[in-house]
């Protein structure tokens, strides 16, 4: 399988040239519902990137707004392009939102992770413990999720992505899967730690308290930068993404802040290195 684009990140570039031409023609989205006979609903989920507008509905918002020449022919091939499918789409019955669709058109990830490690670090063996932990029974649906895992790593390959993580201790020392398989997953974490697209902090247990502490997030940046960032936060009650200037300042202060009460990479992979030798 190939990493194909984006249709999350395209929609979500479309609804914001969308809004911005309909704010320009001076229209209300419950004027424009009524005016080309849509519920308000509609416009709102186009609007809001939840929902790929129908070819004759993208005509008929261009016309409304006074879209012509190289801008409209833009904006339908972007409409074209969000509907292109990438590989993840196969899996849609095990991944419960988009944030895998924007992994893989991310330029860079940052990711904070207090207990467990990230999918795009795991390894199979660790992979199969988190997956049959979260009371997933099925063999099969714990194959399909395994396999998006790995497909997901691909992006490590490409110099292009950079990827930075930082580790509570307690990440490294949960015997996931048992010593031997926690053993395992050190040393491929110290395989990958020296890739030079990849850098990984661990924060230690003597660090204390620190800001952020206790609260998985990623912060996704991508390459248009018509694009913007997206905070991802994910709990027990789902999953939340956060694209105001705003949130996103928010959450990068904070993984500032955690990278900075962190070891320093070199120190990070010495601390992992003691940790797996412990667990073998």
């Amino acid at each position: 399988m190939s990493v194909g684009r984006s249709p999350t990140v395209r929609l979500r570039r479309l609804a914001g040239e969308l809004i911005r031409l309909r704010c320009e023609a001076g229209y209300s989205r419950e004027e424009v519902a009524q005016l080309l006979g849509l519920a308000s609903s509609t416009v709102y989920r186009i609007e809001t990137g939840h929902t790929r507008p129908q070819g004759r509905t993208m005509r008929d918002l261009l016309s409304l707004y006074g879209a012509n020449g190289h801008e409209r022919d833009a904006l339908l091939e972007l409409i074209r392009d969000a509907g292109r499918r990438g590989w993840w789409h196969h899996f849609g019955d095990v991944l419960p939102g988009p944030y895998v669709g924007l992994e893989a058109e991310a330029a860079s990830v940052r990711n904070y992770e207090p207990v467990m490690l990230p999918g795009l670090l795991e390894t199979e063996a660790y992979a199969r413990s988190v997956i049959s932990a979260a009371l997933v029974e099925d063999p099969g649906e714990i194959e399909r999720r395994i396999t998006v895992r790995l497909e997901r790593q691909r992006r490590l390959s490409d110099p292009a992505f950079e990827l930075w993580v930082v580790l509570d201790e307690a990440a490294l020392r949960r015997p996931v899967g048992g010593p031997y398989v926690m053993a395992e997953q050190l040393r491929r974490l110290q395989e990958i730690a020296i890739q030079p697209n990849v850098t990984i902090q661990v924060l230690p247990f003597d660090a204390g308290a620190y800001l952020g502490m206790g609260n998985p997030l990623a912060i996704l940046t991508f390459p248009h930068p018509e694009d913007s960032d997206v905070v991802f936060l994910e709990s027990a009650g789902g999953e939340l993404y956060l694209e105001s200037s705003d949130d996103v300042r928010r959450y990068a202060l904070v993984f500032d802040h955690l990278r900075a009460a962190a070891l320093s990479p070199e120190k990070s992979v010495e601390k992992i290195e003691s940790v797996e030798k412990e667990m073998a």
